[in-house]
């Protein structure tokens, strides 16, 4: 009686995780784990799930009060660490303050769509603020912040979001970006009126006068389930820009990119110590991949990685379907947040919340990924002039794969 009862429990329980975010109730894998597992264990666990920095767990940083006021205000969650380096004798620490920010939308997608984009704006104006009072040097915002993530429904009619590089959003920001002596990074739907107003998913980077550094587009578009975009934007055509800033060189890798090893590879080779990639993404996709990808990543390019993806379910007024032969559906499933920072030496950060806005900081000192690239070689053992011989092979339309076949294998049998 009592084990049914439990298993009647669990499956109730299950029901409610699925539908405010949560797992079995927890906000992430960290809390879950943190509150069920004894001291020891959970020391040991988080040593093979978040590394080592510099041979000790990832430390907490304390914030100004001024900010833990704004996300108890607010109701979002607010989570601090630190990365460190070693001392060197030549070179200073390079310590800069970063940040990530994940939202759900302000509005349902029914109400108008300036409403709409005007709530995301007062939404974010205290998780900004609480940024600019701890003292954060770099703010990554999510993929198309200033809009629901409404590209797969496949309907025009979200395109009235697109707006110019120094449109709306951006004016927002600059002021934001003076006030705290901040560089921003912000995705938006871009309209790009010098080329027939034609659309593209792009990163603008406003540095800390306010001033417009640049803007990469994104250089992979999803067509995967839902995840079709290319209704509303092709392919970029920027390359794998590197911003330097007042802060360090900095790069942004948009949403499905991360899952492209060689588009990682190419913000390294150009010199990025910090890549972001804000995202938009659903647990029954990608959820698995998640916490991989983008460390893989810090680890062999030798550089930090911020990502974001945001939070919640938004439920569209048309139902759609993806060919996929599943029902038509109006969501996509919910967006599970868990923003979070990798390092070079394959350590990250606790995840923020899969259910909650949260705002993620970290003090890196950047000396690290130097550090790591005179610690490993992986530069100066790479053989990229054997990788190119191979692509350029592999572009030709006579290409054939290297195989070598053992002659006995397709030989009969006397």
């Amino acid at each position: 009686m009592e084990k049914n009862e439990a298993q009647n429990n669990n499956h109730i329980e299950g029901e409610t995780s699925s539908k405010d975010g949560s797992i079995c109730g927890y906000d992430s894998l960290h809390q879950l784990l943190s509150s069920n597992l004894k001291p020891h264990l959970f020391k040991e666990v988080s040593r093979l799930l978040q590394g080592l920095n510099c041979g000790a767990a990832v430390e907490s940083l304390a914030l100004a009060e001024s900010a833990k006021a704004l996300s108890l205000k607010h109701d979002f969650d607010l989570q601090a660490f630190c990365f460190g380096a070693d001392k060197e004798f030549i070179r200073q620490p390079r310590i800069v303050r970063v940040g990530l920010i994940q939202n759900s939308i302000a509005l349902p997608t029914t109400a108008p769509l300036l409403d709409q984009k005007r709530a995301i704006f007062q939404k974010l104006k205290p998780l900004i603020d609480a940024a600019g009072s701890s003292g954060v040097n770099i703010l990554c915002l999510q993929e198309a912040w200033t809009m629901p993530f409404a590209f797969c429904t496949r309907e025009k009619r979200w395109c009235e979001f697109a707006e110019p590089v120094d449109g709306e959003s951006t004016k927002f920001l600059q002021e934001y970006a003076q006030k705290y002596n901040m560089v921003i990074i912000s995705p938006i739907l871009e309209r790009d009126i010098n080329h027939g107003e034609t659309l593209w998913n792009t990163a603008i980077i406003i540095g800390n006068n306010g001033n417009i550094i640049g803007k990469h587009r994104k250089n992979h578009i999803p067509r995967v389930g839902d995840f079709n975009e290319s209704t509303y934007y092709m392919e970029g055509n920027t390359g794998h820009p590197v911003f330097e800033t007042a802060y360090g060189k900095i790069a942004v890798n948009i949403c499905y990119g991360r899952h492209h090893p060689l588009n990682w590879l190419a913000f390294g080779l150009n010199g990025a110590e910090i890549v972001f990639n804000p995202s938009a993404t659903v647990g029954e996709l990608s959820e698995p991949m998640w916490p991989i990808e983008a460390r893989n990543a810090a680890i062999a390019n030798n550089y930090f990685v911020g990502s974001i993806n945001r939070v919640g379910t938004e439920t569209f007024p048309n139902p759609f379907t993806s060919g996929d032969g599943k029902p038509q559906h109006a969501d996509f499933g919910h967006f599970y947040g868990s923003s979070h920072f990798s390092a070079p030496d394959a350590s990250c950060t606790p995840s923020l919340s899969r259910c909650k806005d949260g705002l993620l900081i970290s003090d890196m000192d950047l000396n690290l990924c130097r550090q790591i690239k005179d610690k490993w070689g992986l530069r100066m053992t790479a053989r990229y002039e054997l990788y190119a011989e191979m692509f350029d092979r592999y572009l030709k339309p006579d290409f054939e794969p290297q195989v070598i076949s053992d002659p006995l294998l397709h030989k009969k049998s006397s």
